[in-house]
């Protein structure tokens, strides 16, 4: 029999690779696979085909335009016409969204007419009679008789409305350009009017009312094909039932009237789209030349924002999309513009100083057979109902969150005084009528500590967890949001074992390895005793130099966090979309890339890990690799945020950038200087204009907002753009999100509260008010423990605060970096102090507290 081999004792160079450094290189390699090969996933946007090649020629063009129709409302039944152009052609849902929550009627046509969103006056401020209404009833265009030379009603309301709006919208651009161009065009019906005015309000080429007889429409648009390249018809309005003034309650239709009311409407549109349809069919015949036919809902029904339909037979069936969203299955209202003017065969603006923001949409996928339409458009209906589902439920999470943190900031504060703990623990005592005098608070230290631990690890995993419980279908099921919260918690309740399991089977690891050492007679050092009981606890009890899996659930929930966000990002962001915490689709901000919320969670997740791996480097001395280590994440995290194909932020370079760069120079122990700041400040200008600038030398329908931040530059109108993201932020503090006042109100209230006592404990010899859990020792110690604890919060506060002051709506980017950063820290802390053994209890930690 062969004996087995004696295990070679280790030597002096063998270091083992820690756990931290495991996950980070799995981390940073699952980063760069997604960053180079993202692009090519099945799922990412890229990777179909489209057929955008090709479509640059000037085709007669038919736009067949109506208001508050969603693909929920389409059926082979009920709306036959509708039906049969969805299933065999392009199809999406067609963001709306205009300068107020939700669009009227008005503010549709007029985005088409501008190409940027646009809207009409407030009631109370518009020259018309209009009742009282909160959306204006569309006119037919005055012609005194002639179809040429028509105006339309209200224009001077929509140019004083656009001239006080911040999106520099141009209403009357598309008309003007038609003009310029000699293009032949006709307008039936109000809306249609709109569209098609010239600057002044003057109708660019023909004006027709919408004609009352179904019939008389289809003639109507038949002898309009015969001499126009662009035909524009209003097909009517879906309008949800409004409860007039003075309406008495038992006037309220019920649920299933309002049903039958929208219903009746739908069918009315429906019934004119398909007129419409048969005279284009009957104009075109068999000509070689077929026209681009869009169908499309420019508005919402009502008080309440949807996803509205699209379609658009000419470009071959698939799904709709367009680079301004990246997302197949969604269009924005301005990509409609471009795509009209680009099909109309006008390649170049004429009208000075105007640019346009959107980019004319294309198709993908799709085999064109009638089941794969009715699964595109289930798909669309699905999307929506994604959309509905998140938009209530968003205010009440970050409400709940806020709570949820500023009650563990003031707990740990307040609650955790050896005072206030006696306290409860006396109350608590009497309710379970036992003798108050035998209550110790220091008795209860472990159990409070780990409590705290568990609680502050699980409330950071809380971000992260609502993204993934984006790949769960939770808006099917109801009530949505018992689904969601179920999925979330039940995701974080992972995240959170996982991380603390990972930490106490590194401080097991470290365990074995120190008896392999006594063993094999190594001079590994082994932990520092605890203090004899009856020993003086102030200062007598220190942790060991070296912590086995202090900082894994720091590294384990900021890894998971940065890489879900890096893949997603990477993969076509398709996780953030309708998630609590990520992109709301009805709000129209931005599709792809990082937005506020992902970029700040993303921003600390990856200064958190480097935190944690790069930890025992600096402790051994290896300052070169941890400095390498945090150059190499801040590399890859400010390719995968600000590259033009990815993340897209132009926001976000800036940021990133001083802050890893201080944080590679304070792991270096390289001493910071103004000289150095400096530096880094101009490498992240240069280094953010270079992404601008190379994203802006590509062609136009392919840039990203980075580009078309140059072209505004160019334009003049970069002042426009600085006072926008001005009035964002102000817009916020104002009335927009409460919430984040009352999260800046929490952090305020905990800082200017509780700052003195919990520096008081941080530099009290004894702990301060902290003692009974810090052993005696100073709060401070940790520092010492984990060296790079403060240049971590150092560099994380530069991102942060950078990223405050240059990102619109960036008053909120301080808020998620904290709800991540600040439970991080508080159970790296109580992993800590459970390290700490005070001197009236038996002096034996356990092993499981001391190595977790």
């Amino acid at each position: 029999m062969i004996a087995p081999a004696a295990r070679r004792p280790r030597r002096r160079g063998d270091r083992p690779v820690p756990p931290t450094a495991r996950l980070l290189a799995l981390t940073l390699l699952a980063a760069l696979l997604t960053t180079v090969l993202g692009p090519l996933a099945p799922w990412s946007p890229a990777a179909h085909a489209d057929t955008r090649d090709g479509e640059d020629e000037a085709r007669p063009l038919v736009v067949v335009g109506f208001t508050g129709v969603r693909w929920d409302d389409v059926s082979p039944e009920a709306t036959p016409s509708l039906w049969r152009l969805g299933v065999g052609t392009g199809v999406g849902n067609l963001v709306v969204r205009s300068v107020r929550s939700t669009t009227c009627p008005a503010d549709g046509w007029l985005a088409v007419s501008s190409g940027a969103r646009a809207a009409d006056l407030a009631a109370a401020d518009r020259t018309t009679d209009d009742s009282g209404l909160t959306c204006r009833p569309l006119e037919e265009a005055s012609t005194d008789g002639a179809a040429t030379g028509a105006t339309v009603p209200g224009w001077a309301d929509y140019a004083a409305a656009s001239a006080s709006s911040s999106y520099d919208s141009r209403p009357g651009l598309l008309g003007d350009e038609l003009r310029a161009a000699g293009v032949a065009a006709t307008a039936i019906g109000p809306g249609a009017a709109i569209a098609l005015a010239t600057s002044n309000g003057a109708v660019a080429g023909t004006a027709l009312p919408r004609p009352e007889d179904a019939a008389a429409l289809e003639h109507a648009v038949r002898d309009a094909m015969a001499d126009s390249a662009v035909l524009v018809v209003d097909v009517g309005s879906v309008r949800d039932w409004v409860a007039q003034p003075g309406s008495a309650a038992a006037d309220e239709p019920s649920e299933a009237d309002r049903a039958a009311f929208r219903a009746q409407q739908v069918a009315v549109v429906d019934a004119l789209v398909g007129e419409v349809l048969s005279g284009v069919a009957e104009a075109a015949g068999d000509a070689r030349d077929r026209p681009l036919v869009v169908a499309a809902s420019l508005a919402d029904s009502g008080s309440s924002p949807a996803l509205q339909v699209i379609a658009a037979d000419g470009l071959g069936p698939g799904t709709l999309t367009s680079t301004s969203t990246r997302q197949p299955g969604y269009v924005q209202a301005t990509d409609l513009t471009p795509w009209f003017l680009r099909t109309a065969g006008i390649a170049r603006l004429t009208t000075p100083s105007a640019s346009l923001v959107g980019s004319a949409p294309y198709v993908v996928g799709g085999a064109g057979t009638t089941d794969a339409g009715e699964d595109r458009i289930a798909a669309l209906v699905d999307a929506n109902d994604h959309a509905q589902a998140q938009r209530p439920l968003v205010a009440p999470f970050y409400l709940l969150l806020v709570i949820l943190n500023v009650i563990l900031y003031a707990g740990v504060a307040l609650g955790l005084s050896r005072q206030t703990a006696t306290r409860l623990g006396r109350w608590f005592a009497r309710w379970r009528r036992t003798d108050p005098a035998t209550v110790s608070p220091t008795r209860e230290r472990p159990r409070v500590l780990r409590t705290l631990r568990v609680v502050a690890v699980a409330m950071a995993a809380i971000p992260v967890s609502t993204f993934l419980a984006n790949l769960l279908p939770w808006w099917r099921v109801e009530p949505a949001g018992l689904a969601l919260a179920v999925a979330t918690l039940a995701i974080c309740a992972v995240v959170t074992a996982g991380a603390l399991v990972a930490a106490a089977a590194a401080g097991r690891r470290r365990a074995s390895r120190h008896a392999v050492d006594a063993v094999a007679g190594s001079p590994a050092q082994a932990p520092a005793p605890a203090p004899a009981a009856g020993s003086d606890v102030t200062g007598s009890a220190r942790p060991a130099p070296s912590i086995p899996g202090l900082l894994v659930p720091m590294g384990v929930v900021a890894g998971l966090t940065a890489l879900v966000l890096a893949v997603d990002v990477a993969t076509g962001a398709r996780l953030q979309l309708s998630a609590v915490m990520g992109v709301p689709v009805l709000v129209a901000g931005r599709f792809y890339g990082f937005n506020n919320t992902a970029f700040a969670l993303f921003t600390t997740a990856c200064i958190l890990l480097c935190l944690a791996v790069t930890n025992h480097l600096v402790r051994r001395g290896q300052r070169a690799g941890a400095a390498a280590i945090v150059a190499i994440v801040g590399l890859l995290a400010t390719v995968l945020d600000g590259a033009p194909g990815i993340g897209a932020d132009f926001g976000g370079p800036p940021a990133i950038i001083p802050a890893f760069a201080l944080l590679a120079l304070m792991a270096a122990g390289v001493r910071i200087t103004w000289g150095r700041v400096l530096a880094v400040v101009g490498a992240a200008v240069a280094a953010t204009a270079a992404l601008a600038v190379l994203d802006y030398l590509r062609p136009a329908e392919d840039r990203t907002h980075l580009g078309g931040f140059v072209q505004t530059v160019l334009d003049g109108g970069a002042w426009d753009v600085v006072g926008r993201k001005l009035e964002a932020n102000l817009r916020i503090l104002a009335n927009n999100r409460p919430l984040t006042i009352l999260a800046i109100a929490g952090v305020a209230l905990v800082v200017l509260l509780l700052a003195r006592p919990v520096r008081s404990a941080i530099t009290s010899p004894g702990g301060g008010r902290f003692s009974w859990l810090s052993a005696g020792a100073r709060l401070s110690e940790l520092g010492d423990v984990v060296p790079m604890l403060r240049p971590g919060f150092v560099a994380l506060a530069v991102a942060l605060g950078i990223g405050f002051a240059v990102n619109d709506s960036g008053i909120a980017i301080p808020a998620y970096g904290v709800a991540l950063a600040v439970p991080l820290l508080l159970a790296t802390c109580a992993s800590w102090l459970l390290t700490l053994a005070p001197s009236e209890e038996p002096a034996q930690a356990s092993a499981g507290d001391g190595e977790r």
